[in-house]
C-alpha cells in the first residue's frame, strides 16, 4: 500500500462557513446541492420549480445562486465576524 494514500473512507465532501464563503459571489446548482445535501439532478429539478432553499439567478440558459443567500439559508451571518480588539 502507498504510504501518501489515506485510510480515510473518500465521500462527499464537508462543507464549513469558510468553504461556503471561499466559492465567492456565485456559485452552480451542483454545488448548492452538495450543500444542502441533495443530489445534482434533484437541485436542478428543484431549482427548475424555484423550490430551492436559496433564490436562483438564472443568467442565460445558466442558474447560479449567491453564496449570501446561501449562508442566509443556513442562519449563518454574511459577514464574518470581526475578530476581538486589543
Amino acid at each position: 500500500m502507498d504510504s501518501t494514500a489515506s485510510t480515510r473512507p473518500e465521500g462527499p465532501p464537508v462543507w464549513t462557513v469558510e468553504r461556503i464563503r471561499a466559492l465567492g459571489a456565485v456559485t452552480d446548482i451542483a454545488t448548492v446541492g452538495e450543500i444542502f445535501g441533495l443530489s445534482r439532478s434533484s437541485a436542478y429539478e428543484l431549482a427548475r420549480r424555484d423550490r430551492l432553499p436559496a433564490p436562483v439567478l438564472r443568467v442565460g440558459s445558466r442558474y447560479r445562486v449567491s453564496v449570501a443567500a446561501i449562508l442566509a439559508a443556513l442562519g449563518v451571518p454574511n459577514e464574518p465576524p470581526s475578530p476581538p480588539t486589543t
